[in-house]
């Protein structure tokens, strides 16, 4: 079996889009969470990641 036989094609893979917002605290490192477009709240709840302080980077910052 070859990584061919157990991959989909590019244009069969699926697309999502994410939207994130900035957490800036006064008394904690700042945080990004990073969650999917358009979902139901009860997706939302369990689909997330975060990160805090030095894992990210504004994007002007690094271009």
């Amino acid at each position: 079996m070859t990584d061919a036989d157990v991959h989909t094609s590019d244009s069969e893979e699926p697309t999502y889009e994410f939207d994130h917002v900035t957490v800036e605290n006064d008394h904690a490192p700042n945080e990004c969470a990073i969650f999917p477009h358009d979902v139901s709240e009860d997706v939302l709840m369990t689909t997330w990641i975060s990160a805090h302080d030095d894992s990210f980077v504004d994007l002007e910052t690094m271009r």
